[in-house]
């Protein structure tokens, strides 16, 4: 899943960079400007090391007010992806929504206040597939084919079931739309704008 390496980049290359400027050349920038620095430490595969470790010899020798957290997200609705963007105070733990849960980066891990941007970029195939399910009754329901089982079945959320169901056999793939690679430069972008104007 290339896209999730490097949708914490791209944001990262728009950001207005200036804690070095602040030292070195601090006459190009606005009288009241705030230091800010970024780093994109990609993945433990890639890195051999876990985010939260880089993190957190960062905070130890940089001692910065706040730290931001971009990450993909795994999403529970299909019409979540690429249009929406979760913004929290309480950290994030990366890989949690693939099941591939590591060390947290909040608060109570390393001492500083922690904002979690993330935005949806894929699904699991059983979410697809309950979501699906639900479009297939609502068409039925519509079409005068409803009954009590298929109203009851509507107001269930299938999504474990059917997870259960494709797992022994390997198929609760992780998809992402094909048009991946657009969406993540548009949400980039418009979350780097974001942080951009909040530290001006």
């Amino acid at each position: 899943m290339l896209h999730q390496m490097l949708f914490g980049s791209k944001v990262v290359k728009d950001i207005d960079i200036t804690r070095h400027l602040l030292k070195y050349a601090p006459q190009y920038l606005e009288p009241n400007a705030r230091p800010v620095s970024a780093i994109a430490p990609g993945v433990l595969g890639t890195t051999g090391i876990e985010t939260a470790e880089i993190i957190k010899g960062i905070v130890e020798n940089v001692k910065p007010k706040l730290l931001i957290v971009i990450d993909s997200l795994a999403s529970k609705s299909i019409e979540r992806i690429s249009s929406t963007i979760q913004v929290s105070d309480t950290g994030i733990t990366p890989g949690a929504g693939v099941g591939n849960q590591r060390a947290e980066i909040s608060k109570d891990a390393l001492g500083i206040p922690v904002i979690a941007i993330g935005i949806p970029t894929v699904v699991e195939a059983a979410v697809i597939a309950n979501d699906c399910l639900d479009l297939f009754i609502e068409k039925l329901q519509k079409e005068a084919k409803s009954n009590d089982y298929l109203n009851q079945l509507k107001d269930e959320d299938n999504y474990e079931e059917i997870k259960e169901a494709l797992l022994p056999g390997g198929y609760n793939f992780i998809v992402t739309p094909k048009e991946i690679d657009e969406l993540i430069l548009n949400m980039s972008s418009i979350v780097a704008r974001g942080i951009n104007m909040s530290l001006s």
